[in-house]
């Protein structure tokens, strides 16, 4: 299996995430519509979880909402999980 798309994947899809988060900030601050948090779970879970953790301390974004942070922190462990597993890095 060629795993060399993975790393970019993710580069991509932190960014994303990261950009996401701040756009909501600013949508939140604002009383404009705003990104569901199934969108951002939906994310996390494809690996743009270190992007939206470095919005979301960056910009104090969703950080007191434990009904928001605890399925976050599921599905990024997920996608790590995910990722060690594409790239091969099984225990034994």
């Amino acid at each position: 299996m060629n795993e060399g798309w993975v790393l970019p994947w993710l580069a991509a899809a932190s960014l994303l995430g990261f950009v996401t988060a701040t756009m909501d900030k600013r949508l939140a601050r604002h009383g404009r519509g705003r990104v569901p948090e199934a969108a951002f779970h939906v994310l996390a879970l494809l690996g743009g979880w270190p992007g939206e953790l470095l919005a979301m301390l960056a910009v104090r974004h969703k950080t007191r909402k434990p009904a928001f942070l605890v399925p976050f922190a599921l599905c990024a462990l997920a996608n790590v999980v995910a990722v060690a597993w594409l790239l091969g890095l099984r225990p034994g």
